[in-house]
């Protein structure tokens, strides 16, 4: 069990452990990184132990535990012992996920999120801008509020015909 952090304001991560957190994958997303993801929040070594903070995407999210044994075991490869802090506040965002993260969703078949705004009329079948995954088509339209995880709704093309995840706002 990770301790739990109700309030951390800021981003800092100090830059010389920037290439291990870089290595540990996203469990549900193995093609992004937990920096691709934004969900560190702080990375310090203090007295030799990299104390890292990471927030979930999502109340409950089941993948923080893992997160936290991967960046522990990152750390330990690397000979240096790391201590976790869940951290609650501020909730993360979609908008925390870099630009590198977002073009890598795509590529691996999820559409990334939207603008809170355009979230709203895509999911609730207003509007056609979700983008195909295969295809770069937008003439798409909801299947099922939720994909493969709670995070995702299912969208289907109707040109190519292919399902994809799309990954919701969460702002």
């Amino acid at each position: 069990m990770h301790n739990v952090i109700l309030n951390v304001q800021t981003q800092h991560i100090e830059p010389h452990l920037v290439s291990i957190l870089e290595s540990v994958s996203d469990p549900e997303i193995p093609v992004l990184s937990i920096m691709d993801m934004g969900v560190v929040r702080e990375a310090i070594e203090v007295d030799g132990v990299i104390q890292v903070k990471i927030t979930p995407t999502y109340s409950g999210c089941p993948a923080m535990d893992v997160i936290g044994d991967d960046i522990v075991s990152a750390f330990a490869k690397a000979n240096k012992k790391a201590k976790i802090k869940l951290v609650l506040s501020p909730a993360w965002t979609t908008d925390w996920i870099t630009d590198r993260g977002r073009k890598a969703l795509e590529e691996y078949g999820i559409a990334a999120p939207l603008s809170p705004e355009a979230d709203k009329e895509a999911l609730l079948g207003n509007k056609k801008i979700v983008k195909c995954t295969n295809c770069g088509s937008t003439e798409t339209h909801l299947v099922s509020q939720f994909g493969s995880t709670a995070c995702k709704a299912l969208f289907k093309c109707d040109i190519c015909q292919e399902p994809f995840d799309y990954f919701k706002c969460l702002k």
